[in-house]
């Protein structure tokens, strides 16, 4: 991708000819108060936070901005000067070839419904379905008003679970086609996501038969009533289920917008037959619907109906639970379809006005001798054809007028019917284009703007017929049932898995969820499905283990960042710190030469060796107490030692040679050295080396001063390196063996409702916001509340706090108060110049005017932490930008628990040692919170997206 073209107004401070200014009131003010220059990131690479840094796509009408990378912030200006990468222009003509065909449009949208066509109505299609209509009063029959009652709770509370998991793992990042196996997959991995993709697919498929079928049905019944035969039953229900199926895979493969039509009018049609259903059971029953069993409201009638009366093969609860659960998303049916039948028509019934009692009689059986009807015959021989035990249309006949139902019987078959149909070949569709598996990457091809997956519709197609030819609805709905189950238990395990892992990358925005209630789902959904039907539960399991093991041994081209990689960190990062506490033994002597260089926090130190041998300095460093005083504070780290000839050198060996593999340290955290004033300029230089160093291996640094500093332990031995002052873990910490009486620091104690001010200033992938979020995951830190100070214009300063407040909410960090400080560009204070001239002034280069002018130079090169007048003046602004900053630092953030703040970059060979690390002294002193100045390695750590 071409790279955008900088502005004339911007260029990188250290590709500019320096302007001859200098630290004095007459002149320092000059280029700092130009605030369209300020504004524009100081005349330096560095760029502020913005959306583009982060997102997977580009906005069509202008080009997409870059962070800088680490190395154009820190590299040399010969190695690397070009302009700065972040700068935004429009999409107009642009400097180009002469035969690069412009884009004069904007490529094509894929077609948006927005909440209440493309959710609401679809999720309310989906619940009214075919056991609705069909099967739910037969249900009531088999198990009774109360049994029923508590198999639409026990499935409302499966979906229910299932729904708050899905919500977590949906909100923990954006989310692409693909439904419940983008879902699972991007959450657990390819390994049980691919599997589960394939049987949810399969379900949906299987499901357009089994709405089909219901469709197919109750066209036979009406065909039936008015005398109208094809062949026979079963036949009839397979002939115009094919051409039922075969009509809307017409309408599928026409598009999302005939579809969604479609289905509108379904909706429309079906909330008709539920005010028709209301107001027939409120109507007065005539003799018609009293002979099949209708009787209006009864209380006798719904005590007997209340407990169960099972029959025929599928008569038991877990029978009538799977007939019902592919139907189970709501509470409604509890009252509105159970209690309307329950209370009004008695189970058996013949249909025959002759049975109709002019007088009581003795024989009489059932409850309808109550209501001068005798149904004796047909009772005692079983060949009752109505009543809610028999009759499937029993809502038809409830109702005030029957073919209003019955439109709303065709309106929810057909539009379930049709939702699977599209949904089916979408997520296979999905799961084929990640290329999981082999000979299924044919049918992921899409067509047209919405990439409509045409063969997938043909193979849905094809599935939904070989099912429909089964021609039996209470046949096809426990297999659903099964399928459904399976795909539930792994969303709840994927969302139980994904929290119990601690991940950092786990940030749902949704919070209503409970891991151990998503584990209590998993397990229940897994026993409920060997309860059901239990060899298709072991088809269902083979399946999965199948596809399993497939892919473990394939071991696909993937990488989701899923909770199983996090899991398998977590693991071993575990089982190696617990080593720690593990005597040596000599038979486990190769075993733990090789396990114990799992990292999850290193804790260094850098030995130099006296004039003596270093034999013992070696041993020293490596001693077994300082594990030993990690273990006894409950530190969950690693320590490591080394002898070096100095201290940079050694830190150094340290950062390329720890870790193993995949597992090795990705963020530098240092102490900051307080006394570099008044220390040897060498050690000072050593310690801003060290930064470099980290900067070029690619490290993320973190630089934390602390008031009260970090002497926790009585003086250090003769053999640690004196010229560094506070790396933490390092000598200070850990080197002395008698630091256990160590004194209480403001991180050990419970900080309370207190604040930890993040200043975001720059972009440096998102570590700056991720560290504060790891911190409030902690006890003691859990109730501070997390601002957010970024700079800004004050002409745009509500709509600069709601876009960085967009782009925090995308990350899911639960932060909220975002404040925009155009302060920050603000001229410093007189007097604070003065100090930091009075601090750099020491290790100031002043040639001697009488002298050679190249002296200077010379001196400078000897001694490279030497600050030239050139090197002031061309890191003016900078050096500006951190004297404001202190300043508002002290105004926000004097009550603050924990002060976070971008860290700046001095770029090598341009900022002298001294003078960067004069920058860091003045942007954090005089402060009584804790400051952490942060720097990643300009790549993401933050993602918007779940996978």
């Amino acid at each position: 991708m071409e790279l955008p073209v900088a502005s004339d107004g911007v260029r990188p401070s250290s590709c500019r000819k320096p302007t001859p200014a200098r630290f004095e009131d007459s002149g320092f003010y000059q280029h700092y108060g130009d605030k369209s220059d300020a504004l524009t990131g100081y005349e330096t690479l560095d760029a502020p936070p913005h959306y583009d840094f982060y997102a997977n796509t580009e906005v069509w009408g202008r080009r997409r901005r870059f962070r800088p990378s680490l190395y154009q912030l820190h590299a040399k200006p010969e190695d690397d000067c070009r302009p700065p990468m972040y700068e935004e222009t429009t999409a107009g003509p642009t400097e180009s070839s002469d035969d690069e065909e412009e884009t004069t449009e904007p490529p094509p949208e894929p077609t948006r419904f927005g909440w209440v066509q493309g959710v609401m109505i679809r999720c309310m299609l989906n619940i009214w379905g075919v056991i609705l209509y069909l099967r739910l009063p037969w249900i009531t029959a088999q198990a009774g008003v109360g049994l029923t009652w508590v198999i639409i709770l026990l499935s409302s509370c499966i979906t229910g679970i299932t729904g708050l998991s899905t919500s977590a793992i949906a909100t923990n990042g954006k989310v692409k086609g693909g439904g419940t196996y983008f879902l699972i997959s991007r959450s657990l991995g390819p390994e049980l996501g691919g599997s589960i993709g394939l049987i949810f697919a399969f379900a949906n498929a299987v499901a357009v038969a089994m709405h089909t079928v219901g469709f197919a049905e109750t066209v036979t019944d009406l065909m039936s009533e008015h005398g109208a035969v094809m062949v026979d039953r079963i036949n009839n229900i397979r002939i115009i289920g094919i051409v039922t199926v075969t009509c809307l895979l017409g309408i599928s493969m026409a598009g999302m917008a005939w579809e969604s039509k479609a289905q509108i009018l379904f909706f429309l049609v079906i909330m008709v037959s539920f005010v028709n259903y209301i107001v027939g059971t409120i109507i007065p029953a005539s003799p018609e619907k009293q002979s099949k069993g209708f009787f209006s409201y009864r209380a006798d009638i719904f005590a007997a109906n209340f407990v169960p009366d099972w029959r025929g093969p599928e008569g038991s609860f877990f029978g009538m639970f799977s007939i019902f659960f592919p139907s189970a998303t709501a509470c409604i049916y509890l009252f509105y379809f159970i209690f309307f039948p329950g209370a009004c028509v008695v189970r058996d019934a013949s249909g025959l006005l002759n049975d109709s009692l002019t007088s009581s009689s003795a024989d009489c059986v059932g409850l309808s001798c109550n209501y001068s009807w005798d149904f004796t015959e047909c009772i005692n021989n079983k060949s009752c054809l109505y009543g809610i035990s028999n009759y499937y249309q029993m809502m038809s006949l409830v109702s005030g007028f029957a073919p209003l139902i019955t439109a709303g019987i065709f309106g929810a078959t057909l539009s379930s019917a049709l939702a699977c149909l599209v949904s089916a070949p979408k997520v296979f569709q999905c799961l084929c284009q990640d290329k999981l598996y082999p000979l299924i990457g044919f049918f992921g091809k899409g067509y047209g703007k919405n990439q409509e997956p045409i063969r997938g519709y043909l193979l849905a197609y094809i599935i939904a017929v070989c099912f429909i030819l089964i021609a039996e609805l209470n046949t096809i709905a426990p297999i659903i049932s099964n399928f459904f189950l399976c795909s539930y238990s792994l969303i709840n395990f994927s969302c139980f898995h994904a929290s119990v892992t601690n991940s950092p990358g786990w940030r749902p925005s949704f919070r209503f969820y409970s891991r151990w209630l998503s584990l209590l789902g998993a397990v229940c959904c897994v026993v409920i499905m060997f309860l059901l039907t239990w060899w298709a539960a072991l088809i269902a399991v083979g399946v999965v283990v199948f596809l399993l093991g497939y892919t473990l041994y394939k071991k696909p081209d993937v990488n989701w960042g899923s909770s199983v990689q996090a899991g398998s960190y977590s693991f071993a990062l575990n089982q190696c710190v617990g080593l720690n506490s593990v005597e040596d033994h000599v038979k486990n002597y190769s075993c733990r030469r090789t396990l114990t260089w799992s990292f999850m926090f290193w804790c260094f130190s850098v030995c130099v060796p006296q004039a003596s041998s270093c034999l013992s300095e070696l041993q020293e460093a490596n001693s077994s107490r300082h594990v030993s005083w990690l273990n006894q504070r409950k530190v969950r780290a690693f320590y490591r030692g080394v002898v070096a000839a100095d201290l940079r050198s050694g830190v150094n060996v340290l950062l390329q040679g720890s870790g193993l593999g995949r597992m090795k340290p990705n963020v530098v955290l240092m102490g900051f050295k307080s006394d570099w004033s008044r220390s040897s300029p060498e050690a000072a230089h050593s310690y801003i080396g060290i930064l470099h160093d980290a900067f070029d291996l690619q490290f993320g640094v973190c630089v934390l001063r602390m008031r009260e500093g970090f002497d926790v332990s009585p003086p250090r031995r003769s053999h640690v390196n004196p010229g560094f002052d506070g790396f933490l873990g390092g000598p200070e910490n850990i080197s002395a063996p008698s630091c256990i009486q160590t004194s209480a620091t403001s991180f050990q104690k419970k900080q309370g409702k207190k604040t930890i001010d993040v200043y975001w200033l720059s972009d440096d992938g998102g570590l700056t916001l991720l560290l504060p979020y790891l911190l409030t995951r902690r006890r003691r830190w859990s109730s501070c509340k997390v601002r957010v100070f970024v700079g800004g214009d004050p002409d745009r300063k509500e709509e600069q706090r709601q876009e960085v407040l967009a782009l925090i909410k995308k990350f899911r960090l639960g932060f909220h108060d975002v404040e925009v400080l155009p302060d920050v560009y603000q001229n410093p204070q007189p007097e604070s110049v003065r100090r930091f001239q009075d601090l750099i002034g020491p290790f100031s280069v002043d040639p001697d005017p009488k002298q050679d002018p190249g002296s200077g130079l010379g001196r400078q090169q000897e001694e490279p932490w030497r600050i030239s007048q050139q090197d002031v003046e061309r890191n003016q602004a900078k050096t500006l930008r951190q004297i404001r900053l202190n300043e508002v630092l002290k105004d926000y953030s004097r009550d603050a628990a924990l002060i976070v703040i971008t860290m700046p970059v001095g770029r090598t060979g341009v900022c002298p040692s001294m003078l960067y690390l004069a920058w860091l002294d003045f942007l954090s002193r005089d402060l009584r919170p804790p400051v952490l100045l942060v720097r990643g390695n300009q790549e993401n750590v933050l993602t918007f997206y779940c996978q």
